[in-house]
């Protein structure tokens, strides 16, 4: 039978949600099974029986009471002793209702998606609170990053929180703190990097921002997953600025998290 997901997406109560175009019924029993990439561990949801003469069927699959673990789940159909991985035309990629999802306070955070090489699949996060950064640029002297908080529970409203930007950096150790913006879940931050070469002078290395705010028990990491661009540090490279003739970049890490690289 040929199936095809058209729509396929996480609701705000961790409710898979996804809309199936079928060339047949449904069988008896039918089901869907979540494999795991890398430990090929499986998770099976029965679905029950459409209609005789359906073409089409909604299927609606809680998420929560799944111990499912962080990382990539394939999505296959079951039914009739046949597995078929499911093919997906949706994208499953919408911005303002990844930042909807990220307002409320989580534990896991769940997204479906297309693969590259056009399947469905479930991306599974741990959701600690983090500072979910939008843009970043060098200009005029000063590095400046903007975003939102994510999974912190904060509200998306007026309200202004004390904030600070910190940067740090080991070996030796070094620290810079500049005051920083947050207005509901919004962000914004900028300091120079005059500053930031002499907090550490004559010595190249890598520095690690985190943004400190009112109201949280520990400092949010800057980091970038609430899109569709994964392993940005193979395919974001930014512009290095000189300051003294010393190289400056904006970088991410192998698990998306920004840092500052001065020289090298």
């Amino acid at each position: 039978m040929h199936v095809v997901v058209t729509d396929a997406e996480v609701t705000l109560t961790d409710v898979l949600s996804l809309r199936l175009s079928l060339d047949g019924p449904l069988a008896n029993g039918a089901g869907l099974v979540l494999r795991h990439r890398a430990t090929a561990v499986e998770r099976a949801v029965v679905l029950g029986t459409p209609g005789a003469e359906a073409r089409d069927a909604t299927l609606a699959v809680s998420l929560g009471p799944l111990p499912l673990t962080p990382g990539r789940w394939d999505v296959y159909l079951e039914q009739e002793g046949t597995r078929t991985r499911l093919p997906s035309v949706d994208p499953g990629f919408s911005l303002d209702r990844l930042d909807t999802y990220a307002l409320s306070r989580r534990t896991l955070a769940h997204r479906a998606y297309r693969t590259r090489t056009g399947f469905l699949a479930l991306r599974v996060d741990d959701a600690e609170p983090v500072a979910e950064v939008r843009a970043v640029w060098f200009r005029e002297g000063r590095f400046e990053v903007t975003g939102l908080l994510a999974f912190t529970g904060f509200d998306d409203d007026e309200s202004r929180h004390g904030a600070r930007l910190a940067l740090r950096r080991n070996h030796p150790d070094a620290e810079l703190t500049v005051g920083a913006t947050v207005q509901g879940v919004r962000f914004h931050a900028a300091l120079s990097l005059c500053d930031v070469l002499a907090a550490a002078p004559e010595q190249t290395g890598t520095w690690e921002p985190s943004l400190e705010v009112d109201g949280l028990a520990a400092p949010l990491r800057l980091g970038s997953r609430l899109d569709d661009v994964d392993g940005k540090h193979r395919r974001l490279h930014y512009p290095a600025e000189e300051i003294d003739g010393v190289p400056i970049r904006p970088l991410y890490t192998a698990d998306d998290e920004l840092r500052i690289e001065v020289g090298g």
